[in-house]
């Protein structure tokens, strides 16, 4: 995610200068509080919540809490993750439902901060929760608002009630009010009202929006912000703030800043709390606010619990037991590898899953670099080849190969290369799924690993070496082969069992006597 990209970079370089520190003087905490109010300013925060922020921080960073800790730098960073959560509104707060349906959710904000396309991101993610959505078209003012909404409509596949075209024509309080009419005859549980905006706060949009919560009542009214209007974005909350009055607000075009100060003023200005943030430009970028996976995102920690409810969702249970019965018994196709990479982009953008990750700020550059449309390419090979050829790779040979390179507009080095990848890690899957040790390309053997024939080479090189005395001395080494040869050191015969180690044969000769271990047990105070 972009958003607190260069605050999360400020600040994770302020925290590592206090790694290399034992223990924290006043001086080094007004240093680190000082590098953390300047990062905040450049990310527009409101001054006055950088005032306060700095404020909790000092004082308890010269607090007892830090000068009693075993890892000063990591109590800091602590500190500081407890106080942005405090300011991003401290606990999630989920929508509020009416008892009786329908629940009446207005939209509030200005021109272009996104409501309409908010409207259609709001209403797909209630209707995968199970809920029946309608939206309400009364945005009558800005040109083809209206055209707008019922295709995001159509997009998320939900109803939208739009008896007027629009377009300066029609009353919006009478469209809302009979929308929620329409909701309880048609059995809507959910209605979602689309406001006008204007480009400025003005006296008509601030009238109109109330008349509108005057007439429908409704159980939440979110405010929608633009993200990147950074300082602007206290003044135009509290103007909506004092005029209508919100339940809770929405951050939309979240992925598109890189400073984010909206975020992390208008909660703790308005003391209403941000529910949700919409994450980028299709309806399933939109996902619920947590204010402590926030700030772990913003100190570059990662936020693991996200990742993994995205992968839940996009991952089937009983086909993962599937491919893994498949990789056990070395059944593993590339029809399987195929449906396997589909699932993973049904779990949204693999950069921003990657971006997660605790310490992903450190990867900036090769995330950046990461094309997604790799797997794109990777799939219109395997999809250009015949059902028998994903069973089974070996009948691939020359001119297969180039038919499929010709089919998917791709090289037939291109092809070879997936192959191989592929051949390589089933080989890998087969053998954790046996519970070995794979040996990864490009690295030495891994110890324990085992199963991969490096104990035979080993053992060859073990023979070698032990043939004969390396002694310097002429009169020595004479003395230790013929020693060699009449079998008195331990181990060293060449035909010592497979798998002896630490010069101890598997044999009886080569084992320890009974005297021998108890002066080790009496020399390990047992």
């Amino acid at each position: 995610m972009a958003t607190f990209g260069t605050l999360s970079d400020r600040l994770t370089e302020t925290f590592k200068n206090l790694r290399t520190k034992g223990k924290l003087t006043a001086s080094d905490v007004d240093g680190t509080v000082r590098e953390i109010r300047r990062a905040l300013l450049d990310a527009d925060v409101s001054l006055d919540v950088v005032k306060s922020f700095t404020s909790a921080v000092r004082e308890r960073a010269l607090g007892d809490e830090v000068n009693r800790a075993l890892n000063p730098a990591q109590q800091v960073v602590q500190i500081v993750n407890e106080e942005l959560v405090g300011i991003l509104g401290g606990q999630q707060r989920r929508l509020q439902f009416a008892k009786t349906p329908p629940t009446v959710i207005m939209l509030a904000g200005l021109q272009g901060a996104g409501k309409t396309t908010l409207a259609g991101k709001l209403a797909k993610w209630l209707k995968k929760d199970g809920h029946t959505p309608m939206l309400v078209a009364a945005d009558l003012q800005r040109p083809n608002a209206v055209n707008q909404l019922q295709v995001v409509g159509d997009q998320a596949g939900v109803a939208v009630f739009a008896p007027e075209p629009g377009n300066g024509v029609g009353d919006p309080v009478r469209v809302a009010k009979d929308a929620v009419a329409q909701a309880q005859r048609a059995q809507h549980d959910v209605v979602i009202i689309d406001t006008a905006g204007r480009l400025g706060v003005d006296a008509e949009l601030m009238k109109q929006a109330a008349d509108i919560r005057k007439a429908t009542n409704p159980d939440e009214v979110l405010f929608v912000i633009d993200a990147m209007i950074g300082q602007d974005a206290v003044t135009t909350a509290k103007a909506f703030q004092d005029g209508v009055d919100f339940t809770g607000v929405v951050l939309s075009k979240l992925d598109g800043d890189a400073r984010g100060g909206a975020a992390l003023s208008v909660a703790s200005v308005t003391g209403r709390p941000i529910i949700f943030a919409s994450t980028g430009e299709t309806l399933d970028d939109f996902e619920p606010f947590h204010p402590d996976r926030m700030a772990s995102r913003i100190l570059d920690l990662g936020d693991i619990l996200t990742l993994i409810e995205q992968a839940q969702q996009a991952f089937d249970e009983e086909e993962a037991l599937k491919v893994a019965e498949k990789l056990a018994s070395e059944q593993f196709t590339l029809e399987d590898f195929l449906a396997q990479m589909q699932q993973l982009r049904g779990a949204g953008s693999i950069k921003k899953m990657l971006g997660m990750l605790p310490g992903a700020g450190g990867m900036k550059q090769q995330l950046e670099n990461f094309d997604e449309r790799e797997i794109v390419r990777t799939e219109a090979i395997i999809q250009s080849m015949t059902p028998a050829e994903r069973k089974n790779t070996k009948l691939l040979n020359g001119s297969r190969r180039l038919r499929i390179a010709k089919g998917s507009g791709m090289t037939v080095t291109d092809v070879n290369q997936l192959v191989q990848r592929f051949e390589q890690a089933a080989k890998m899957m087969k053998t954790v799924a046996r519970g070995g040790v794979p040996q990864v390309p490009g690295m030495g053997p891994i110890p324990g690993g085992g199963g991969h024939g490096g104990g035979k080479r080993q053992s060859a090189k073990g023979k070698k070496k032990s043939g004969g005395s390396r002694s310097g001395n002429p009169a020595k080494r004479a003395a230790e082969n013929a020693a060699i040869a009449a079998g008195q050191v331990p181990g060293a015969a060449s035909n010592a069992p497979a798998g002896s180690g630490f010069g101890l044969g598997g044999g009886a000769k080569g084992a320890p006597t009974e005297e021998e271990m108890a002066a080790l047990q009496k020399m390990l105070g047992r």
